[in-house]
């Protein structure tokens, strides 16, 4: 099995705090600690030779409309081969923390914005992954209400743009079937180092042919 990532190709992880993963911003090429930095040092190591290059531009606390508010710095203008997007919780945290609520409808526009601009502007190939909620919480069952419309649009584009789909909240439900739910994340949103490998491997198996 090999990657359907060509060689020399340009990958951009994109999304909020869950990728940004503390990157220092005053590195242009810095990984941050997350998924992505796992992600990308787990393909250069297998595929030495391939000359791809990652680059992160995840922004803590960012919603669907954040991302349509940088994309052309912190997407277009770096050109990238390859765009991952993992956005949505925000969309979903702020109704209920801030009453700042995205419709599903707005969050669909806005993502399809996006893609449309990464694909059909610049002929980018993607990635994305489902935001994600675990039950750590009381809380948190109501958000589900919010959130799941939003992981549903997430699986929709994945097939109407033919993008490679990490289904990461069926994931973490089935982790959480082997150990609980903090084990994988502090909050319910944020993930421990175990969360970001589990995201990590299944970024990875996306991408394979």
């Amino acid at each position: 099995m090999g990657t359907i990532i060509e060689n020399h190709a340009v990958v951009l992880f994109q999304g909020d705090s869950l990728t940004d993963g503390g990157r220092n911003r005053e590195q242009p090429d810095e990984l941050g600690r997350g998924y992505a930095l796992m992600a990308a040092a787990q393909f250069s190591a297998k595929y030495p030779g391939s000359g791809v290059r990652f680059f992160n531009r995840g922004k803590g606390g960012d919603k669907v409309a954040d991302l349509q508010r940088r994309w052309r710095e912190d997407c277009l203008e770096l050109r990238p081969t390859w765009v991952s997007i993992l956005i949505g919780i925000n969309d979903t945290w702020r109704r209920y923390t801030e009453n700042n609520p995205t419709s599903a409808d707005a969050y669909e526009s806005g993502y399809r914005e996006l893609l449309e601009q990464a694909q059909g502007g610049m002929g980018a190939k993607l990635v994305l992954i489902e935001p994600f909620l675990f039950p750590n919480y009381p809380d948190h069952d109501r958000w589900r209400e919010d959130l799941n419309p939003k992981i549903d649009i997430v699986r929709r584009l994945a097939r109407e743009y033919g993008a490679a789909l990490v289904p990461a909240d069926g994931l973490f439900a089935q982790a959480c079937a082997k150990a609980e739910a903090a084990y994988w994340s502090y909050d319910g949103v944020h993930l421990h180092p175990a969360g970001h490998a589990l995201l990590a491997n299944a970024w990875l198996r996306a991408i394979e042919a």
